[in-house]
């Protein structure tokens, strides 16, 4: 009962300080167009702020104070948040559905999987970011990724199962160390127990997940969820027929892929061209 409780303080936060942010732009006479042009950032952004679906960051905090004379009341609520609500709801309730999952299948084919991260590569993933991440916020992004990958070190860890795209596999995130460090990473997780991790070759003439990545997983009581992040936001999905098409897309990826012994030569053969 505690994760829920904590997504339901979580949620509520955002609103609070969404409708803040509302009723200081009124109140300076501004429409959510108007705001997003001062602060450069787009008017969706403001929009999703106000609904609460989207957490504030200090660095627009800071920009909308500034420009709505609020005596800096809406970076003292954002700094002042609870560390929890630094990330967005869903995907809080996502991540305690994963610390308990039973099973997890993971189709990546833009950025690794966040369980397969090696510090350095997290970092480069949240230094990518569009807006920017402040520094303290990039710290604790990345303390919370690898926090999460303690599941995969548990003495029973949950069956997992990665199918990831080569062209993820050979990307240079964060330059050539973090690359090299990457690849070891990877080969080292290729042969844990319970674990699959298979590559998506490039140059396949068909594909089962050109509609982009997803996660599917099973709960403690034999529940199937998925999960999906899209640029505009992210979504849980728990309706049987939406996850029975996802199953059978992870069916058909996990043949179209390398199998687990290929996908380790193959990461051999990138070792050794380094």
């Amino acid at each position: 009962m505690q994760p829920r409780k904590r997504q339901r303080k979580n949620a509520s936060a955002m609103k609070l300080v969404g409708a803040l942010v509302a009723r200081f732009r009124i109140a300076a006479g501004m429409t959510q167009r108007q705001l997003a042009e001062e602060t450069c950032t787009q008017p969706e952004t403001i929009a999703s702020v106000e609904q609460g679906r989207r957490a504030l960051q200090l660095p627009l905090a800071r920009r909308m104070d500034d420009l709505l004379d609020t005596k800096g009341a809406l970076s003292t609520a954002v700094e002042n948040l609870p560390e929890v609500d630094l990330i967005p709801a869903w995907a809080e309730e996502y991540m305690d559905l994963e610390q308990s999952a039973l099973a997890l299948c993971f189709f990546a084919n833009q950025v690794l999987p966040g369980l397969l991260q090696t510090e350095r590569y997290a970092r480069a993933v949240f230094d990518s970011r569009v807006p920017t991440f402040s520094r303290d916020e990039i710290d604790a992004h990345v303390a919370k990724r690898l926090e999460r990958q303690e599941i995969l070190r548990r003495d029973v860890p949950p069956t997992t199962s990665f199918v990831i795209s080569e062209a993820v596999v050979r990307d240079r995130l964060g330059g050539e160390e973090t690359y090299r460090e990457t690849l070891r990473h990877l080969r080292a997780y290729a042969e844990r127990p319970g674990i699959s991790l298979q590559i998506m070759p490039l140059a396949r003439t068909s594909h089962a997940g050109l509609d982009g990545p997803f996660i599917l997983l099973e709960t403690p009581d034999y529940q199937r969820i998925a999960y999906t992040e899209t640029q505009r936001g992210s979504q849980l999905i728990s309706d049987p027929d939406e996850i029975s098409i996802l199953a059978q897309k992870y069916a058909m990826l996990r043949t179209q892929a390398l199998n687990t012994e290929e996908t380790r030569a193959l990461l051999d053969r990138l070792l050794g061209e380094l």
